[in-house]
């Protein structure tokens, strides 16, 4: 009976919910907006909610504990194997039966978010500095590539580094502010600057041409090795691809250099950073800097990759995205990122049929998630260093 009762409670709040999701809606007919009503597949989805918490209970009990899939201890080695798998899959990607022009927009999409979630890592994960405004390096990036590329004609090449600069450099315009904040301070300075470079780009209007965007920035140059549409598209992933790959490779080695230990210090405890003669400063500027280069080059790359951007492009919503990537993947876990990536980028894509129900599953997928792998998807990662018993 308690279980009945409180499967009846979990429906009457999907009810609540689902209500003005699902049971009415409203259609344009002739300019003029009506008010529809799917009492039906309301119903059958708060019936849904009813049958799966009845189960959940009779399963597990009312005061169950919270479910934690643990990793044996032979998987956790294997991201030996598992990343140059995926290193291979993704370079014969093309080649693949498979692998239509729908299937190579999506790996695009997918590695630009594997490529923003390794930078965002470094600043989240590693050095333990919450970032609510990573998409505005990721604006300055691709603003950079378009006006230097439309107005003094430089090609995509040259703007690639180019646009990581001037990233990095409104990173440490970033770091400077925050040295001293920590925690939701620190996140609430951070998302303040998102907005803040998006409220400017879309006001400049002389200089960015505000909310209607630059349009006609030029695609990357092939070397003439691409010169149908679909091998166009495969030549631009390869390029994304040996970005994300050429990123991760930076933060590994980093990650062994003393600079990468003194981010993970600084993560654990920043008075312990400070007693070990760590300047707290050099190391919270450097891991914005870095984290904003990688951003700034993955901005230049989706400008030239659209051809088109305006400030929709780079709302909060897409900081949070790259956050959830970091966050669901695993805190400081590279391999995290790019599972996470694939599950909250690539999977709604193939679910964009479904229209508004697109978003309802990836909310429901995120919330199980969090409740079967709270500390992220692979949250166990390699130690940067071992210590070894002395002899």
């Amino acid at each position: 009976m308690a279980a009945i009762k409180d499967a009846a409670v979990a429906a009457g709040i999907a009810a609540a919910l689902f209500l003005f999701f699902i049971g009415v809606h409203t259609v344009p007919r002739g300019g003029v907006l009506s008010v529809e009503t799917r009492w039906a597949a309301f119903g059958v989805a708060v019936a849904v909610v009813f049958a799966g918490r009845l189960a959940i209970d009779l399963l597990f009990g009312l005061r169950r504990p919270t479910i934690r899939v643990a990793i044996p201890e032979r998987l956790r080695g294997a991201s030996r194997w598992v990343g140059p798998a995926l290193v291979v899959f993704a370079l014969a990607l093309p080649f693949l039966p498979f692998a239509d022009r729908r299937v190579m927009d999506v790996a695009i999409l997918v590695a630009t978010y594997v490529m923003l979630g390794w930078g965002l890592n470094i600043v989240v994960g590693l050095a333990g500095l919450l970032d609510l405004g990573y998409v505005a390096f990721y604006a300055v990036g691709a603003y950079t590539c378009a006006l230097l590329s439309i107005n003094f004609g430089f090609g995509f090449w040259a703007c690639l580094p180019l646009a990581g600069l001037m990233a990095a450099t409104f990173g440490v315009a970033l770091g400077f502010p925050v040295l001293r904040l920590r925690g939701d301070y620190l996140a609430i300075v951070t998302l303040g600057f998102g907005e803040m470079i998006r409220i400017v780009l879309t006001n400049w209007v002389s200089l960015t041409r505000g909310p209607n965007g630059i349009t006609g920035v030029p695609r990357p140059s092939h070397f003439g090795l691409a010169t149908t549409p679909l091998e166009r598209v495969v030549f631009l992933y390869y390029v994304i691809l040996l970005l994300a790959l050429a990123t991760n490779f930076i933060t590994l080695r980093l990650r062994r250099l003393p600079l990468g230990r003194a981010w993970e210090a600084l993560r654990e405890d920043e008075i312990a950073c400070r007693a070990l003669g760590i300047n707290p400063t050099t190391v919270k500027l450097s891991a914005f800097a870095i984290g904003a280069t990688i951003g700034g080059v993955a901005g230049s790359f989706f400008a030239a990759r659209q051809g088109f951007i305006s400030p929709e492009s780079f709302t909060f919503i897409e900081s949070a995205i790259i956050l959830a990537i970091v966050v669901l993947g695993g805190m400081g876990s590279q391999l995290g990122v790019v599972l996470a990536a694939f599950v909250l980028m690539g999977i709604p894509e193939w679910f964009r049929e479904l229209q508004e129900y697109r978003m309802l599953a990836f909310g429901i997928c995120m919330v199980l998630i969090m409740i079967w792998r709270p500390r992220g998807l692979l949250a166990v990662r390699t130690p940067t260093i071992r210590l070894r018993r002395a002899p």
